[in-house]
């Protein structure tokens, strides 16, 4: 079986003038495809550096990384990436926004700006297409950065806690909304996050990461009783407040 994203024994050390940082060690872990997959951990045990490896803006120091079965220095499958702040260019409107990545790729095919119109409608962008960044709230804004995001149709979706930019409330709006778009577009997706309840909201799984260097500690599978999983609902399930104190207990422990 090939899945969708399978890491095998990667490690990874920051090297500078006075010294040699590892950041991750053996770390391994697959990802079916359609699979919603959560990495947590202790401030510093890097989770941030695994998703640019598995992006290709590091290089792997041992191990391999598999995407669709094929190894990722070959793989031509698209990995997309969503930061902590949306990048919009703030002088472009938000349709020229989400369109940059096909513009900057050369793949402004009608199919492909259909499917752009498509997007900005099914999820309320529409109305606001030539309006400029800062006339949107950051619910808005980080709805229009997913959006280029999946105009490129990528095969998995890296997510660098896109929400900490946004204030509490926004922040729970805006992950139902994406989680729920995600699930929708049936996107493999990996979310590296320090908030555990969004982890637990958001995800089939969660992979808890140990202390620097930063290797797998468990993997919790989270089954909720809620009719329909989406974030919002996933926080008021009976079973939420156990695994979030499940995975408090696995990142605390010494």
């Amino acid at each position: 079986m090939a899945y969708a994203l399978s890491l095998k024994n990667i490690s990874y050390t920051y090297h500078s003038i006075h010294q040699e940082t590892l950041a991750l060690s053996n770390v391994s872990f697959d990802v079916k495809s359609g699979e919603f997959v959560a990495v947590v951990g202790p401030s510093g045990c890097g989770k941030s550096t695994l998703l640019h490896l598995i992006a290709n803006l590091l290089p792997l120091d041992t191990g391999e990384i598999f995407i669709n079965g094929y190894p990722l220095a070959i793989s031509k499958e698209k990995v997309g990436y969503m930061l902590q702040k949306d990048q919009l260019l703030p002088w472009k409107t938000i349709y020229q926004n989400v369109i940059l990545g096909l513009k900057i790729q050369k793949m402004k095919q009608p199919d492909k700006l259909e499917r752009v119109n498509h997007l900005l409608a099914a999820y309320g962008l529409a109305d606001f297409k030539n309006s400029y960044p800062n006339q949107l709230s950051g619910g808005m804004r980080q709805r229009a950065a997913l959006i280029r995001t999946l105009a490129l149709s990528p095969d998995i979706l890296l997510l660098d806690e896109p929400f900490s930019a946004l204030d509490y409330q926004t922040r729970l709006n805006v992950s139902n909304d994406i989680g729920t778009i995600l699930k929708k577009e049936k996107k493999t997706a990996l979310l590296v996050t320090h908030d555990l309840s969004e982890a637990i909201s958001m995800a089939d799984r969660v992979i808890v990461l140990s202390k620097r260097p930063g290797t797998v500690k468990s993997q919790v599978k989270i089954q909720l009783s809620c009719e329909e999983k989406t974030p919002q609902n996933a926080r008021n399930s009976v079973e939420f407040r156990d695994y979030f104190n499940q995975l408090w207990r696995e990142i605390n422990e010494v």
